[in-house]
C-alpha cells in the first residue's frame, strides 16, 4: 500500500471521528446558547454532557420538560472526569423571581473524579419548585474542574430554604475560582401540585 493511500485513511478516519464526536459537543454548546444560559448565568457554555438520571429512570437532555414530581429524588450524575481531579456540580434555576435572583438547589464540592457520594455536600438536593404562574424555569446543571480542594463549612440541608435563594454561579465561580464548567445540562419545569409539599417540607 502506498504512503499516499495510508495517509489518505488516516485522514479520512480523523474526519469519520470528529463528525460522530463534534455534532454530540456541539449540541451541548449551542442548546445552552439557545436557552440564554449564556450569558444569563455563564460566560462560556461547556463543550461535553453531564448525565443526569432520576430513579425514575427519566434523564435530562438539553432542555426538555420535566416535572416538579419527576424531579423530586436525587439523580445520579456522571461526566467524563480526569483520574486524581476534584469536581464541584452545581445546580441552579436562574428564573426565580428578582427578589430571589438564582435558587441554589444542589452543590457538591470535593467531587473525586465523578464520585458524587464521595463528594462533601454543602447544598443538599432539592427538586424544582417553581410557583404557580411564573412559567417554565430552566434547571442548570454545571460542573467545574476544581484548581484545588475547597475548604468550606457551609452546609444547607434540604429542609432549609436560607443559604439558597439570592445566589448567582458567578459569585460560586468567583469565589471558589472554578473558571468556566467541563460539563453541563439542562431541563425546564413549571408549577404542578407537588410544589406546595416541597415547599411545605422547608422549616426556616
Amino acid at each position: 500500500m502506498s504512503v499516499r493511500v495510508l495517509t489518505f485513511s488516516f485522514i479520512f478516519s480523523l474526519y469519520l471521528s470528529f463528525e460522530v464526536v463534534s455534532p454530540h459537543i456541539n449540541q451541548t454548546n449551542s442548546k445552552m446558547q439557545e436557552a440564554g444560559i449564556v450569558p444569563d448565568v455563564i460566560d462560556v457554555a461547556p463543550t461535553k454532557v453531564v448525565q443526569v438520571t432520576y430513579p425514575n429512570g427519566l434523564e435530562v437532555n438539553q432542555g426538555n420538560e420535566l416535572t416538579p414530581t419527576q424531579v423530586k429524588n436525587q439523580p445520579t450524575v456522571h461526566w467524563d472526569a480526569e483520574e486524581n481531579a476534584l469536581y464541584t456540580l452545581l445546580m441552579t434555576d436562574p428564573d426565580a423571581s428578582e427578589q430571589f435572583r438564582e435558587v441554589r438547589h444542589w452543590l457538591v464540592v470535593n467531587i473525586p473524579g465523578n464520585k458524587v457520594s464521595e463528594g462533601q455536600s454543602v447544598v443538599d438536593y432539592v427538586g424544582s419548585g417553581p410557583p404557580l404562574g411564573s412559567g417554565k424555569h430552566r434547571y442548570i446543571f454545571l460542573v467545574f474542574k476544581q484548581p484545588n480542594e475547597i475548604k468550606t463549612s457551609l452546609y444547607i440541608s434540604k429542609k432549609t430554604r436560607t443559604g439558597r435563594t439570592s445566589t448567582k454561579a458567578r459569585d460560586l465561580i468567583k469565589e471558589y475560582n472554578l473558571g468556566n464548567p467541563v460539563a453541563g445540562n439542562f431541563y425546564l419545569a413549571e408549577y404542578d401540585d407537588y410544589v406546595p409539599i416541597l415547599h411545605a417540607g422547608f422549616t426556616n
